[in-house]
């Protein structure tokens, strides 16, 4: 995991942690309004109290498992882990991807999973180097024009 995917996974943590008390003072305005079996409201916040709850002890289990790889500190002309990749399609489509941990990958902010089929298939080539990747969208080819670690 990247030191700002670490960052962001804190930063989501101290947020639901801080919003926990928020939700059991909703439960207890809720349980206030009378009958608890047929109270919307008492039911939605319990059910939104587990969702965080849940989404909380998830967090915990990835931040105490992670492995914090500085990528400020690598560099080079192969790809690998942290590594700033363009690539352009055989038809011309210019793509730019950050190669991160799986907790981190967000296709459409750029950065996709180490684990993933493109990812798998750049890993160790370089700059000029032409890679063929099985999507679910079928065979994509492509060139590998930059590889940066900004």
């Amino acid at each position: 995991m990247t030191p700002e995917g670490h960052q962001a996974l804190k930063d989501e943590l101290a947020r639901l942690k801080a919003e926990m008390p928020k939700i059991s003072q909703e439960i207890g305005v809720a349980r206030e309004h009378g009958d608890l079996k047929e109270n919307a409201e008492y039911h939605a916040a319990k059910e939104k109290q587990g969702l965080v709850h849940a989404r909380i002890s998830e967090i915990e289990d990835k931040l105490a498992r992670a492995e914090v790889i500085d990528t400020s500190k690598l560099s080079g002309e192969r790809v690998k882990f942290g590594a700033y990749v363009e690539l352009e399609s055989f038809e011309g489509e210019v793509v730019k991807y950050r190669i991160v941990g799986q907790e981190e990958a967000d296709v459409n902010n750029g950065t996709i999973s180490v684990t993933s089929p493109v990812a798998k298939a750049l890993i160790g080539r370089e700059v000029g180097d032409e890679v063929k990747v099985k999507t679910p969208g079928g065979l994509r080819e492509y060139e590998i024009v930059d590889v940066s670690w900004e």
